[in-house]
């Protein structure tokens, strides 16, 4: 098999496109499983591990079908590059064949509309920008992880929680060094800035002009709406299409202190990302969740977003 988007992704063309939730928390929380280091790509070590992860991405491929919406699929290798490999005891060879082992397990959701992605997290923490490298040191870090989807079907990579702008850049670069197209979605706190306190539309211009604006897209992560839709503000805001909030409205340092999941408000995160839609991000079509959300959040996101794309055909 071949990649199938990788030379015209679908979701620049409009239409709705939902992705996944925070597969880690679901995992942990709503699965019981144990994943060392939030490494969901350790699952593909074991027959259950793998059938979680079907069950896992079976559900929002069904929330697709339902809403007739496209589907990205984010491999779940957050944590497959070298220094979380290394923590894991993995080789490099091991490493290499679990990002393509998490690629082929999607390769089985696969149909007409269906947009596989290889997910590249931070090499530090995803909340704090620990591990601060320069973009040329991002980018040699992370060459190997999407020099290797490159070589499966998948049609793209995603940078998910980048919270400082360098590590973004060098993915970028990475990516366009390996013909894959990239989108980069930013970590952002209850301020609506990025960690290190840079404004986000300053963020992505920066990364834009870093990179002869290679990025596909934009996300935003890990933040309540209403902590950011107050900075959506200029003519950046053409450049996020997808977004992937948290349901809770804690800060990152309240999530890391609660022993027990905020999964928020299913339906209100709906309707906060359908107001989104419509007032602040007019080429927002790329919905999923992050931290605490699941299957029952996409399902409500879905629900309230799919009229506005009938209405605008």
């Amino acid at each position: 098999m071949r990649p199938s988007y990788r030379k015209g992704l679908p979701q620049l063309d409009g239409g709705l496109f939902i992705t996944d939730g925070g597969i880690e928390t679901s995992l942990i929380f709503n699965d019981g499983l144990a994943l060392p280091d939030f490494a969901a790509f350790h699952l593909l070590k074991s027959e259950e591990g793998i059938a979680a992860l079907q069950r896992y991405f079976g559900a929002y491929a069904g929330i697709a079908a339902r809403w007739h919406a496209g589907l990205i699929l984010e491999s779940p290798t957050w944590r497959a590059s070298a220094d979380w490999g290394e923590r894991l005891g993995y080789s490099r060879r091991e490493l290499i064949e679990a990002n393509r082992g998490a690629i082929r397990l999607l390769e089985g959701f696969r149909k007409t509309g269906t947009v596989i992605s290889g997910c590249v997290g931070p090499r530090g923490d995803g909340y704090q920008p620990t591990h601060v490298m320069s973009a040329e040191q991002a980018r040699d870090y992370h060459r190997e992880q999407i020099e290797t989807f490159a070589g499966t079907v998948a049609d793209m990579v995603s940078a998910i929680t980048m919270n400082y702008i360098e590590e973004a850049i060098g993915i970028a670069q990475a990516a366009k060094d390996a013909g894959v197209p990239a989108a980069i979605s930013f970590t952002v706190e209850t301020d609506g800035r990025l960690p290190t306190g840079q404004p986000l539309g300053e963020a992505i211009e920066q990364v834009d002009a870093e990179t002869r604006s290679y990025p596909s897209y934009y996300m935003l992560n890990c933040a309540h709406p209403q902590h950011f839709e107050k900075v959506l503000r200029g003519p950046w805001t053409a450049r996020i299409r997808g977004l992937r909030a948290n349901a809770s409205r804690k800060s990152h340092a309240e999530l890391n202190e609660s022993a027990e999941l905020d999964i928020g408000n299913p339906a209100e995160l709906g309707g906060q990302y359908a107001e989104l839609r419509q007032h602040l991000l007019p080429r927002l079509n790329v919905m999923g969740g992050c931290c605490g959300t699941d299957h029952r959040h996409v399902e409500r996101i879905a629900a309230a977003c799919a009229p506005l794309f009938r209405i605008a055909a």
